[in-house]
């Protein structure tokens, strides 16, 4: 696996303090599937103060334990390890604690895809760390909750999203119990802020798979509170023997959205 170099030296930096550090997210799933990852995100057991000391370039303005740090070409998140509690707005933690191990910060997160960890050492990566079997899931193509996904879901009902998102871009099928889990917690996503939302649908409309998305969001109704509007178009028939139309309306919108060849989401959308 080949590491953008200011990512090593960030990595190095870190190390050589003394620090534990390791690879997380997206960046991850890149790396062992052989592509050139655009997002880095790393964790640590250094807290954001201590980050910032070895870092210039940096900035820290949130409550969740993340550093920005500004390189020549990435832009690297670098977070502390950390464990969360209470959900009241079903979206964020009330109470964020700094964790004490890698595992123990793994456990806190949605996917199981998104729980595999690459730790750096003396120069290189030492150790993939996957506690909850995220490599064959991938393998599987599967998007699965870490842990009881009903639990996950109210945590953070963005994730019911999410979960969709990474099925559709990624070309994965959502895992039975996690599906079930969509279906029942559906009406938490009307918690999540409009912009949220937006910002998930139009990476689904913008993916390759987008009309997989939609059918995915409606069937597990999701779509039903999100964009009511087309979900009602799925009961509209408009199959005729005296007209050219095959489909309902709604999967009538959605193949157009499908075959719709500009890379303008607002276009698609």
């Amino acid at each position: 696996m080949k590491l953008d170099s200011d990512i090593k030296l960030t990595l190095d930096k870190i190390s050589k303090a003394g620090f534990e550090v390791a690879i997380v997210g997206g960046a991850v799933r890149d790396l062992l599937s052989g592509g050139k990852p655009t997002d880095w995100d790393l964790t640590t057991n250094a807290n954001p103060e201590e980050i910032q000391k070895l870092f210039k370039k940096s900035f820290y303005n949130n409550n969740f334990g993340t550093v920005g740090i500004t390189l020549n070409k990435n832009k690297v998140e670098v977070t502390t390890y950390r464990t969360e509690a209470g959900y009241t707005d079903s979206r964020h933690p009330d109470e964020v604690k700094w964790g004490k191990s890698l595992e123990e910060d793994l456990s806190r997160r949605d996917f199981t895809i998104n729980a595999i960890a690459l730790r750096y050492a003396e120069g290189e990566l030492s150790e993939t760390v996957d506690p909850y079997s995220g490599q064959k899931d991938f393998d599987k193509k599967t998007v699965r909750t870490v842990g009881d996904a009903n639990e996950r879901f109210g945590e953070d009902a963005l994730r019911m999203l999410r979960a969709i998102r990474f099925a559709t871009t990624l070309g994965f099928s959502v895992e039975e119990k996690t599906l079930e889990a969509i279906k029942k917690n559906a009406k938490l996503i009307s918690k999540i802020s409009g912009e949220r939302i937006r910002e998930e649908l139009f990476k689904i409309i913008m993916s390759e798979n987008a009309d997989a998305g939609i059918f995915l969001a409606k069937d597990s109704g999701i779509l039903e509170i999100i964009l009511p509007e087309l979900y009602e178009c799925f009961s509209v028939e408009q199959k005729s023997p005296k007209r050219h139309h095959i489909f309902d309306v709604g999967t009538h919108c959605t193949f157009s959205m499908k075959f719709c060849p500009s890379k303008d989401v607002i276009v698609r959308f």
